[in-house]
């Protein structure tokens, strides 16, 4: 971080600017991002005007960013990027794929000198290249990205006309800055020239001196008047800055401000005189405008193709833009779970009341009762608000799968379109974080096994391309993530083989289900050849493994040469559950109601016992096994009369087991509490929560319970 405030410390005339670093990051971040995943929606054979546009409004928006916080890398590569979209979207040059390509690599250079700068990131990226090869195209010329990527070699764009030794757009102009309090203020633009090497050259036209606080430069450079103009701003007021297209005869006027002490010009130099616009010019005839001028020294662009322009719909972007701005805030993480534990505590608060006060007397406290119920009616609205905050679009997941997909295919040699539904279906932060993984190992799964080469594909009568699709949705209190592929699907007489192969008992008998969840086995992998991409066995099995330890499950469909679907299904939310709390002597335990499957009460005929210690109950002609919860947690019974004969069949990971409890209290949403960070790990205990009457009442882990009852 010392480097980043090194960095930035010069800027801005002094202005402490270090309190907005995070800020400018976070933003430059949203922005590579959104970038990126309109460049990889792109369509180069039909790109539209306002894809184009939002495209060079992100690049510009990081290139102004660095260049005010003293990031000269940043915005050395930003503005190439920024020139070369700007081209394209004055369709002076024609999109293409390797123009995407390109782009989506100084993305990822960005990100990594941004990373840099906030002390996260590895070695400096070396951008030589990426600069070299965005300059090219934008002069028209073509390069080898292959070539490019390893050892530089020039790349002679179409030969200009011989006599100008200029680049394609390269002008000459004369900048005015004043009147400044401080003059010495204009030396930061001759620094910025300097740190931003692609910018162009400046020199001074005052020998170094100032007049009235004018200074006067010349500038060489194919930058636009815009783009000089939103960088200078970040130095000078931008209504001190003048640009002008500078002459044959540029030069100053007797008596000018700024203009140094010389001899009269001789009477043959008929160039000196008033620069367009200039305070007190005769009205002589002058250019019809500044961008005449401009054009007609300019050499003409070699091998530019015009592209014809497309309408694009008039937007009225300041007006949203401001909308936008206003409707939105930003706030820290670590505040927004200090408020959904607040509200928490604020609901078994409540919860509390309304218990205790069941025992006043009816008639005298009808106020009071009138009272709790709204307050029990503001505080669910109050939770469900405050849960909402932290609930966000599975978009920011699907937005992360196009470039990595786009990448693997092209390494695989295979033609994959990714096509995402749902994306607005909202999951919690904290559920985001942790299915990212797992997600992103079954799509790499479905591409690299599932959907088959393109000459395989056509062998078999189907599209070129594979199509890889990802749905979100919800289903009651929970989430569905399907990963969905038109590939070759399992093989089912495959699988077996291979399981026999691994020392898992695989008979023929084994269901459809049963021999696709077999991939999920430690070390299961069908591929024949280990690659750096997959073949290892690594990674199905800790898929299965993160997801049911979110509370999740996974389930697989596949039919041979149609393809396989796996879906995910997560609770929406880790902070607040529905459960079903149950009694066993004095203790009261919570089960996640999304692994109750029923409840009846048992005979003791019922119940039979094997092994000599193992006990299973008959339940439909299916015997299943019996935990006894008094027995498991060590729960003091002082009523020997009583005992347990409800039984609660839960299931998880594929297999049912029956709870013995002695009964049952109800079904409420409770306030998940992590035990471990307040406690300690409490074995087959998820989490703990504070019941109405005050009690702490543990949450059962379901998992632990089913993988216990094979043992």
């Amino acid at each position: 971080m010392a480097e980043m405030s090194n960095e930035g410390a010069s800027t801005s005339a002094g202005i402490d600017l270090s309190q907005f670093f995070q800020v400018f990051f976070e933003e430059a971040g949203e922005n590579l991002q959104s970038m990126e995943q309109m460049l990889l929606e792109l369509d180069v054979n039909a790109a539209d005007d306002e894809e184009l546009n939002a495209i060079f409004r992100c690049a510009h928006s990081v290139k102004g960013g660095a260049a005010t916080f003293g990031f000269a890398d940043v915005a050395e590569l930003t503005h190439q990027m920024e020139a070369l979209l700007d081209k394209l979207r004055r369709h002076e040059l024609a999109p293409t794929t390797q123009m995407v390509d390109v782009l989506l690599s100084a993305g990822d250079a960005l990100k990594a000198l941004l990373a840099r700068h906030q002390g996260t990131g590895d070695a400096v990226p070396d951008t030589t290249e990426l600069l070299f090869t965005i300059k090219t195209l934008c002069a028209g010329g073509t390069v080898d990205t292959a070539a490019a990527a390893s050892v530089p070699a020039p790349v002679r764009a179409p030969a200009p006309a011989p006599a100008v030794p200029q680049l394609p757009g390269q002008r000459v102009l004369e900048l005015t800055v004043g009147a400044l309090n401080d003059p010495s203020l204009a030396e930061s633009l001759v620094e910025l020239f300097h740190e931003i090497v692609g910018l162009g050259q400046i020199e001074p036209l005052d020998a170094g001196r100032s007049a009235d606080g004018m200074r006067r430069f010349k500038v060489t450079t194919t930058s636009t008047d815009n783009d000089l103009l939103d960088l200078f701003t970040f130095h000078v007021p931008r209504e001190a800055v003048s640009l002008q297209p500078m002459t044959p005869g540029y030069g100053f006027y007797d008596g000018a401000p700024g203009a140094p002490k010389t001899e009269a010009a001789p009477a043959k130099d008929l160039g000196y005189g008033f620069f367009d616009e200039a305070p007190g010019a005769p009205g002589a005839s002058q250019p019809a405008s500044t961008t005449t001028a401009v054009v007609a020294s300019a050499p003409a662009e070699p091998a530019a193709k015009p592209v014809p322009a497309r309408p694009a719909a008039a937007k009225p972007e300041g007006k949203a833009g401001a909308a936008l701005e206003s409707a939105t805030l930003r706030v820290s993480v670590e505040k927004v779970d200090q408020l959904i534990n607040l509200v928490g505590e604020l609901v078994i608060t409540q919860a509390m009341l309304a218990q205790n006060s069941k025992t006043l007397d009816t008639g005298m406290s009808q106020q009071m009762a009138s009272g709790l119920a709204d307050l029990e009616r503001n505080t669910r609205d109050l939770q469900e608000a405050v849960m909402s905050i932290r609930m966000i679009p599975m978009s920011m997941v699907f937005n992360r799968f196009p470039r990595m997909l786009r990448d693997l295919a092209a390494k695989l040699g295979k033609k994959v379109e990714l096509v995402t539904l749902g994306e607005s279906t909202e999951l919690d932060k904290g559920m985001v974080e942790k299915i990212t993984d797992p997600l992103t190992h079954l799509v790499r799964n479905s591409c690299d096994h599932g959907i088959e080469l393109p000459a395989e594909r056509l062998a078999k009568g189907k599209p070129e391309h594979g199509t890889l699709t990802l749905v979100a949705s919800h289903q009651g209190g929970s989430i569905v993530i399907e990963v969905r592929d038109d590939g070759k699907g399992l093989n089912r007489q495959k699988l077996i083989s291979k399981a026999r192969e691994k020392g898992i008992d695989a008979p023929d008998s084994m269901t459809d289900n049963e021999v696709w969840n077999l991939i999920f086995a430690p070390g299961f992998s069908t591929a024949e050849v280990v690659t750096d991409v997959s073949g290892r066995g690594v990674g199905m099995d800790v898929v299965k493994k993160n997801i049911t330890a979110l509370g999740g499950s996974v389930d697989i469909d596949s039919a041979e040469g149609y393809g396989m679907s796996v879906k995910v299904r997560l609770p929406l939310t880790l902070a607040i559950m529905d459960g079903m709390s149950v009694g066993v002597g004095d203790e009261c335990y919570i089960l996640p109601l999304g692994s109750v499957v029923e409840s009846f009460q048992v005979k003791p005929d019922m119940i039979k016992t094997i092994g000599g210690t193992g006990r299973v109950v008959e339940v439909r002609k299916e015997y299943m096994p019996v935990i006894d919860l008094e027995k498991v947690f060590e729960v003091p019974r002082f009523d020997f009369e009583n005992v347990s004969n409800i039984m609660v069949v839960v299931e998880a990971e594929g297999q049912r087991v029956a709870l013995l409890v002695d009964e049952l209290l109800g079904q409420q949403q409770v306030v998940v509490k992590n035990l471990e960070a307040n406690y300690r790990k409490v074995p087959d205990v998820s989490g703990a929560t504070i019941m109405g009457d005050g009690r702490v009442a543990l949450i059962l882990d379901i998992g632990t319970l089913v993988r216990r009852s094979r043992h």
